[in-house]
């Protein structure tokens, strides 16, 4: 999707940087072989005034030795006996207390350290012999370079990748929309003491209500939305925003040129001891029911609304975190044009138990992903709005499946917007099943009155079920904060595996017809654009 925005670290590597892989040395006898000496990151350009708290992590083995890191031109000392150094892992920085508010691992300060931003060979030695080396080239500004098994990749200053996180069982209730718009707002509702919410778009005014009802009871209410999403903000959307600041609830807008995210892009909501996870923004398109086809739980479990407390907390303390009433002022807000749509409620909640992981992106939701899908035996499906690349994990993985005998189904949207592409690749993968009789068939989905489009991101790989924000493409998996959980349980997996079978049935795998009316569609949009008189929010 198009965006102004600055390019995100994966775009950023493939664009301007060249990097040479780090080489380790062998180190001398008296080092260990399974700990080697080794560089782990590296900031060479911080948005700060001459380059200030500029450092670089070394991993050094516990062993007394002459430990020097040199440029080519400038050589520092670091300390010899182990007892003076902060552990095996550390930062080194000429300004230690500029250091230690970039860096995540402790500071050792030494006399002089001077890193180009245009390039460097950096040199770990001991005892005068090289045993590790870095070069790199064109520092971006305010970001990091990360090295490590999975590669290395220049992230920005202040994002580090979470672990997946596993909870244990827990009640769970699985729920969809547009047929159960009470399940969310009626969560948010309900909040006693804390109510965290964070979205891409916000411009519901029902959810607005709840929050300030809610702050006004004195439960603790913050928000955190994407600074810029795609299509910009509605004036509708800004004077929600403003109503929730003006009640005082702390609302934050995450974004600008140093922003650790592409997009701002989960969508869950910590109230109280539940977690709210779901597909839909907080408008009248997704929670509001007033549209589109999505997918939620609530999870009743302490640890799973703490660990997503703490991701809140990280996200909006960071500083391309800023205050709702700083960013807007000076701006200007185009009309919007909300959903108004009504479909039945054909498919009630269900309530059961499940373990639960929960799934972040950037970092580990894309490998949890194929993880669930790998260890399918029986059936998995897939919906989604689209699908970015062919040739990515999650849909390699979705193939690989059908090929070891799992029975596989993929539903995609078939809205305006999306229609041709989708369209292409339902033939490509129906095609690749009749050339190879695999157990895989595609279609695009057919609302026919029970719902607008299809917003969801969801899989069922046997009894585990995915639930979340995560796009298949490859912003999402590596460059936008996404949050998803993944729940074991036969009885979730069968609520909405039969949700799915009921979309599906209503679908089609005929093609041709589609590509016509998208490119009918595209002819009346364009002109629509041109008068700007509509938004592209809804393919988010």
């Amino acid at each position: 999707m198009p965006s102004t925005r600055f390019l995100g670290p994966t775009l950023v590597v493939a664009a301007t940087l060249v990097l040479a892989a780090p080489t380790l040395v062998a180190a001398p006898a008296a080092a260990t072989a399974t700990d080697p000496p080794a560089f782990v990151a590296a900031v060479p350009n911080p948005v700060a005034d001459g380059d200030a708290g500029e450092f670089v992590v070394v991993d050094v083995p516990r062993v007394a030795a002459n430990w020097t890191l040199s440029d080519g031109e400038t050589t520092v000392a670091l300390p010899d006996d182990p007892a003076e150094r902060p552990g095996t892992r550390f930062a080194v920085g000429d300004d230690p207390n500029a250091t230690r508010r970039l860096a995540e691992a402790p500071v050792v300060g030494v006399d002089r350290l001077s890193l180009s931003n245009a390039g460097e060979r950096l040199v770990l030695r001991r005892d005068g012999v090289a045993v590790a080396t870095l070069d790199y080239r064109d520092a971006p500004e305010g970001e990091r370079l990360v090295l490590g098994d999975d590669g290395r990749r220049w992230r920005p200053v202040g994002f580090e990748p979470r672990e997946v996180r596993r909870h244990g069982t827990a009640a769970v209730r699985g729920f969809l929309l547009p047929d159960s718009p009470g399940v969310p707002v009626g969560t948010l509702r309900g909040a006693e003491d804390r109510l965290l919410l964070a979205g891409y778009t916000f411009t519901s005014d029902r959810v607005a209500d709840a929050l300030v009802a809610a702050a006004e009871r004195g439960v603790k209410v913050r928000v955190l939305v994407d600074a810029d999403p795609v299509g910009g903000r509605s004036a509708q959307g800004a004077a929600v925003l403003d109503e929730l600041a003006d009640a005082g609830i702390d609302v934050s807008v995450l974004g600008g040129p140093h922003a650790r995210f592409e997009y701002h892009h989960p969508k869950y909501a910590v109230v109280d001891d539940r977690a709210l996870v779901l597909s839909e923004n907080w408008k009248p398109a997704g929670v509001g029911g007033r549209s589109s086809r999505g997918w939620g739980v609530v999870v009743d479990a302490r640890s799973v609304a703490n660990d997503l407390a703490g991701l809140f907390r990280s996200d909006a303390g960071g500083r391309d975190a800023v205050p709702w009433r700083r960013y807007r002022r000076g701006q200007t807000f185009e009309p919007g044009t909300p959903a108004n749509g009504s479909y039945p409620s054909r498919i009630d909640p269900a309530a059961t138990t499940g373990s639960v992981r929960v799934l972040t992106a950037p970092g580990n939701a894309e490998a949890a992903v194929v993880g669930v899908i790998d260890g399918a035996d029986d059936r998995v499906d897939v919906i989604q709005p689209s699908v970015g690349r062919r040739d990515g994990p999650l849909l390699r993985a979705t193939v690989r499946a059908a090929e070891r005998g799992v029975r596989v189904r993929v539903l995609l949207s078939g809205a305006w917007y999306v229609a041709e592409e989708n369209a292409a690749l339902v033939d490509w993968l129906n095609g690749v099943a009749e050339r190879r009789d695999l157990p895989l068939s595609a279609r695009l989905a057919e609302p026919r009155g029970r719902y607008e489009k299809v917003h969801a991101k969801g899989v069922v790989a046997d009894d585990v079920v995915v639930v979340g924000s995560l796009n298949w493409n490859a912003n999402a998996v590596s460059d936008n904060r996404e949050v998803a959980v993944a729940v074991r349980s036969d009885e979730l997996a069968t609520y909405f595996r039969e949700a799915f079978a009921a979309d599906w049935g209503q679908g089609t795998g005929r093609t041709a017809w589609i590509l016509a009316a998208g490119a009918l569609a595209a002819l009346i949009v364009a002109v629509v654009v041109a008068r700007k008189t509509i938004r592209f929010e809804e393919r988010r």
